[in-house]
Parts: structure tokens; C-alpha cells; sequence
């Protein structure tokens, strides 16, 4: 059965895949900085900057698309990259910020997936 999505639930799923994006660019960047970890205090940093640099860029269009909470857990990622602290500190929780965004965008994607329940019609 072929299922028919309006158009704005394709706007809505093409926006949420560019989100998934960033967030799988994110997750490389996680990576890098933990596997790094001996590296220069000035490359750790520049990680750090460019993980804050996409979170922020992130919440921002979040905030105008309403898409859950995706917004906050940018935010929060994006502060918590900028921040100084312990690495491995650092480390964890933005693994598990990214985690949690992408289990949002999971979750936001199936909802933006499911076809609209036709509507009664109204009587005038």
C-alpha cells in the first residue's frame, strides 16, 4: 500500500534529515576528541569549538521548526562543548547528548512519517 505524505510532512522529514546530519557529524566529532585525548590542549579545543559551533547553529534552527526538545539538548551540548572541565567529563556527556538527539530525531521522523488521518468532512 503506497502511503501519500503532504507536503508539509516532506518539508518536515527533509528538515529532520538534515538535523541527522549535522547530529552524525557531531558524533564523528565526539569521536575524534576521545580518541585524542594525548593531543594538544589547542587541537582539543578546536574540536570542542567546532562541536559548539554546529550545536548552537543547531538549537537556533530547531527553535523556529518546533521539533521537540531537540532544541534544548543542542543548547545543552553546545554549552557543555564550550566549557572548560575535564576531558573525559566532556566526553561522556556529549556522547550521551548525541545519543539522545538522535533517538529525538528517530522518534520526530517516525511521527513526521505517518500519514495524516483524513479529515471528516464538515457540513455547512
Amino acid at each position: 500500500m503506497v502511503v501519500k505524505l503532504s507536503v508539509d510532512q516532506m518539508r518536515r522529514i527533509a528538515e529532520i534529515e538534515e538535523y541527522q546530519k549535522i547530529v552524525d557529524h557531531t558524533h564523528h566529532l565526539v569521536q575524534e576528541l576521545d580518541s585524542n585525548r594525548a593531543a594538544a590542549p589547542k587541537v582539543l579545543d578546536r574540536i570542542c569549538e567546532q562541536i559548539a559551533r554546529d550545536m548552537s547553529k543547531m538549537r537556533q534552527r530547531a527553535l523556529t521548526s518546533n521539533i521537540g526538545t531537540v532544541a534544548d539538548v543542542a543548547g545543552a551540548l553546545a554549552v557543555m562543548a564550550g566549557r572548560g572541565g575535564g576531558l573525559m567529563m566532556k566526553v561522556r556527556g556529549l556522547a550521551d547528548g548525541v545519543n539522545s538527539l538522535r533517538l529525538q530525531l528517530d522518534h520526530a521522523l517516525k511521527m513526521a512519517s505517518t500519514p495524516e488521518s483524513p479529515k471528516p468532512p464538515t457540513s455547512q
